[in-house]
């Protein structure tokens, strides 16, 4: 309802109020933005009070935001719902859901962090139909107070019912300050901040391209019909890479993940104009971009650094992810139209996820040279 539903309401809200489409989704990107930034402070919370609390006002925060949105009489309104809306996105979203998880879990949060993302996987197959049959029957204003119910009736409770209302082991004076230095330390050092690089690099290759897929298909000859069911096959693909990535072992895994990412853009640009193999390919990839978004991100700060202060952990690595992925869609274009071509983007992308992938070889190198 944070996500998919605007991006699912975007030709009845133009088609209503006369708004150029692009500055309706610009508001949601900007959203995305705000959670981004909003996610640093979201997990320094998380970590310090526990996730129930939190989580209720990320809630009743996106409530308010879903109810203003409905209720928006200009386009600045909008705008401005979208961006409480990030809010909400950064306090129930994935990344303190993670934090609960790992810290719930420890070593063995990759199953039941593999379930979460198996079934939020669905929001989109749910939501976006959903969304789009309300618009239709009650218009997208009152699709928005509609969803904005729903969600209040069920987060609320269960978070309520569900979270802790705060951590079993909470630090308080010294350690607290001594936790707080060797936060600082981890943040502003060479590993944290390299895994950072790569991963932005890894977000801004598979999302620029991935969500670009229709006009680099159709540049390949492919016909709009075939183009959307190549878009929709992307999609699909995310279900096959959840499932394997447990299977890898854990020390592997940014290396095989940033691996498949290049191969499979590679074959994007290079492969020439057989719409089945360029859909092969896009699924390929397809599978790629949910895991730095999901597992990977979810896994790779606990594996490394523990889950102590996790929240403020997660929420400064996830940040640039987030507004890097909150850009890729706008990226797509203007790389392509700098270049002359979607397919020399395609290829400039993948370069950008080969230097990740060096990075990522280094890091297993280096690991492998301290056993």
């Amino acid at each position: 309802m944070l996500y998919y539903a605007l991006l699912a309401a975007v030709r009845p809200i133009s088609a209503d109020t006369g708004w150029d489409p692009a500055l309706v989704t610009g508001a949601f990107s900007a959203g995305l933005v705000v959670s981004g930034v909003a996610g640093i402070t979201v997990g320094r919370i998380l970590d310090g009070t526990g996730p129930r609390n939190l989580m209720i006002a990320g809630s009743l925060v996106g409530v308010l935001a879903l109810v203003l949105v409905g209720l928006a009489p200009n386009l600045p309104w909008f705008a401005a719902a979208w961006l409480l809306a990030g809010t909400a996105q950064a306090a129930v979203l994935y990344q303190p859901a993670f934090t609960v998880i790992s810290r719930w879990y420890g070593p063995a949060r990759v199953r039941p962090l593999t379930i979460l993302t198996l079934v939020a996987g669905f929001a989109s197959t749910i939501f976006a139909p959903l969304t789009a049959s309300v618009c239709n029957a009650v218009g997208w204003r009152g699709a928005f107070l509609v969803l904005a119910g729903l969600f209040g009736a069920v987060t609320v409770p269960l978070h309520a019912r569900c979270l802790n209302r705060s951590w079993q082991h909470v630090s308080r004076g010294a350690l607290l300050i001594e936790e707080r230095a060797l936060v600082r330390g981890i943040r502003r050092s060479p590993g944290f901040v390299g895994l950072q690089a790569l991963m932005v690099l890894l977000c801004l290759g598979l999302y620029t391209v991935t969500l670009n897929i229709i006009p680099l298909l159709m540049e390949k000859g492919a016909d709009y019909t075939a183009a959307a069911l190549g878009l929709g096959l992307v999609g699909a693909g995310q279900v096959g890479g959840r499932l394997l990535f447990a299977a890898i072992p854990a020390k592997a895994r940014i290396t095989v993940v940033t691996g498949t990412a290049t191969g499979a853009l590679l074959l994007l640009a290079l492969l020439p104009g057989s719409v089945p193999l360029l859909i092969g390919a896009g699924m390929l990839a397809g599978a790629v971009p949910w895991l730095p978004e999901t597992l990977l991100q979810a896994t790779i700060v606990a594996d490394r650094w523990g889950a102590t202060s996790l929240g403020t952990l997660q929420g400064s690595f996830a940040a640039p992810l987030t507004v890097v992925t909150a850009l890729a869609p706008a990226a797509g274009p203007a790389i392509a139209a700098w270049l002359g071509s979607f397919n020399a983007m395609t290829a400039a992308m993948a370069a950008a996820t080969g230097i990740a992938l060096l990075i990522a070889a280094g890091s297993l190198l280096r690991s492998s040279h301290a056993r």
